[in-house]
């Protein structure tokens, strides 16, 4: 007589302790990178007085991040794919802990510029390796609240910044910012040690010919009743796919889409938050008005993305995109026509843009890593990191520029085209994959 266990898909099980395990274990590491992106803007005013930085250099400190990112997700989505996930789980964590060490020492902007680019990279290695194994082991039912939840998190490490990083400054002298920079170091170390003892991917195993490999996990992780009869996976019965074998099967309007819609959502954002403090002096916010509007701003996007990964299996994926756009864009247009409004006006605008534009960025890791097959999953997700950020970076870089040039309300337009043109991008390409197994998601 079979065992239950031999008839069910590992797609198809309840959630376990595992499950819960790898989950805090990679969410830990989007509250790294969300702090690791945003202390710069807190750290921003005090660093440029400092070093006595022109504003080419601020531009190019907080750009630098983000072609570190670009660098990192081309760079690490190859290595996760060839090398195998739980390998590039260490490495990020492990770059933020020294790079962020040396910020303690730095004296210059081409020194600082540096290190902010090693952290870009370990960011970029973060989102192809610990997004691909986490999306490997899920359930089908789980996969896309716990991909959300990742986006959440991440806001959840970006308003850690501002609150932690505004006490730092608030008791200390004209160096705190120092301290500031280096802060992410903790949540290094502690993400180093958390993640000790996590399994590879039997997926990734099993498209490179790793079979006793992977199911000695599989054994491990859903119980000694399982095995291979219990993993669906189109990389198990035929040979490997390259990326040129993935355009030539036609993804490559998935990764146009992926790509494009990305980049829509996180070039406003990245722009804001590198350049809170800046926006908000050119808006006539000063004072404890500007310093509770970065926390509630922030706050606000954590709520957004509550909410979106809450409706993500409700509405699916398209409807949520797609409304995440239209609501942020024209909430960025009011700022843009109105950028000499009462305050109460500009921080309820400025949160109503946060509160939207969070469902667009729980589906930054939810589509990447659906639409693809295991073979090239990582490389898929790299790819649309890599090229969001760099065109993120562009946009972080060109603001200070646009503020002193252009002046604030064309500023804020051409962030709100942005995100008008990811609203056209998702309307005419995003498919719809809620309720499908990995396989068939990844299916053409």
């Amino acid at each position: 007589m079979s065992s239950p266990a031999q008839h069910v898909s590992i797609d198809d099980v309840q959630i376990n302790r595992f499950h819960q395990l790898l989950t805090l274990r990679t969410g830990l590491g989007w509250v790294m990178v969300g702090y690791i992106l945003s202390i710069i803007g807190v750290a921003t005013l005090g660093m440029s007085a400092s070093l006595q930085m022109s504003g080419f250099w601020q531009g190019m400190v907080a750009a630098m991040a983000l072609l570190g990112v670009f660098a990192g997700g081309f760079f690490g989505g190859w290595l996760t794919d060839r090398m195998g996930r739980q390998k590039l789980y260490f490495a990020a964590p492990a770059i933020v802990l020294v790079t962020s060490i040396a910020m303690l020492w730095v004296q210059d902007g081409l020194t600082l510029s540096i290190l902010r680019l090693l952290c870009g990279l370990a960011v970029g290695i973060e989102y192809t390796a610990a997004g691909s194994l986490l999306t490997e082991f899920i359930p089908q039912k789980s996969r896309g609240s716990r991909l959300s939840l990742l986006t959440v998190l991440w806001f959840v490490g970006a308003a850690l910044a501002y609150i932690a990083g505004n006490f730092m400054l608030a008791g200390g002298d004209s160096e705190a910012w120092r301290t500031v920079m280096a802060s992410p170091a903790l949540i290094g170390a502690l993400l180093l040690v958390a993640r000790l003892g996590t399994p590879e991917s039997p997926r990734w195993l099993l498209s490179k010919g790793r079979r006793q490999e992977a199911e000695a996990v599989i054994r491990q992780v859903y119980g000694p009743s399982f095995s291979l009869r219990n993993i669906t996976e189109d990389s198990a019965a035929g040979p490997a796919m390259s990326f040129i074998d993935a355009l030539r099967a036609g993804y490559g309007k998935r990764i146009f889409f992926v790509v494009m819609f990305w980049a829509c959502a996180v070039i406003p954002l990245f722009a804001v938050y590198a350049f809170v403090p800046k926006l908000f002096s050119a808006l006539k916010l000063t004072g404890n008005l500007a310093a509770f509007g970065s926390v509630g701003i922030t706050l606000m996007m954590v709520l957004g993305c509550c909410i979106a990964t809450w409706l993500i299996n409700h509405l699916g994926r398209r409807t949520i995109l797609i409304h995440s756009f239209l609501w942020s864009g024209l909430s960025l247009l009011g700022l843009a026509l109105f950028p000499d409004a009462e305050g109460w006006l500009v921080l309820s605008l400025f949160g109503a843009y946060g509160l939207f534009i969070g469902g667009a960025q729980v589906l930054e890791f939810v589509y990447p890593n659906e639409l693809f097959p295991t073979e090239i999953r990582a490389f898929a997700v790299g790819m649309g990191a890599s090229l969001a950020a760099f065109s993120s970076a562009i946009g972080t870089w060109l603001v200070p520029i646009s503020l002193e040039r252009f002046g604030i309300g064309s500023t804020l337009l051409a962030a709100t085209l942005i995100t008008m043109l990811g609203l056209a991008v998702a309307i005419l390409l995003a498919p719809e994959t809620r309720s499908m197994s990995l396989q068939e998601a990844a299916s053409l």
